[in-house]
């Protein structure tokens, strides 16, 4: 009887786990699943259809979007109302990539951290090569 429970109690502990998070497009009815111990990510939305309640519409994993080594993932939305994708994190290496719905599949670009492993992060650009940030106006010089 105690094999069995502890044999239970192991069964869940690999169960997956899933985080959803809604894609931060104001106009898009998409919602981000990642499996936050592979790092799967695959997605669904709302789709019309004639003469009924409509259709559940999904993606599934494409590149990059897959099984990654195991460890501990989430999806964060960006603020961003005309961003349809999200960012897949890596909550213990602080590595991040982009997924977003590319014709029938969700797809990722490779994991890339800061100042850490992964794809390089370009430099910042110099001063007098982009427009200047204008600070809020406060009232104060």
């Amino acid at each position: 009887m105690l094999g069995l429970a502890l044999a239970a109690a192991g069964g869940r502990a690999r169960a997956a786990t899933y985080e959803f998070v809604p894609a931060p497009q104001a106009d898009l009815n998409r919602v981000y699943r990642v499996d936050t111990v592979t790092g799967e990510v695959t997605s669904c939305q709302y789709g019309l259809q004639e003469n009924t309640v409509g259709t559940t519409l999904c993606f599934g994993p494409g590149e990059g979007a897959g099984p990654q080594p195991p460890s501990q993932y989430g999806l964060v939305a960006t603020r961003h109302l005309r961003e349809a994708g999200v960012f897949r994190v890596n909550h213990r290496t602080g590595a991040m990539s982009i997924c977003y719905v590319l014709e029938d599949a969700v797809v990722c670009t490779p994991q890339a951290s800061a100042g850490g492993a992964g794809a390089p992060v370009p430099a910042p650009t110099t001063r007098g090569t982009g427009p200047t940030p204008q600070a809020p106006a406060t009232g104060r010089p």
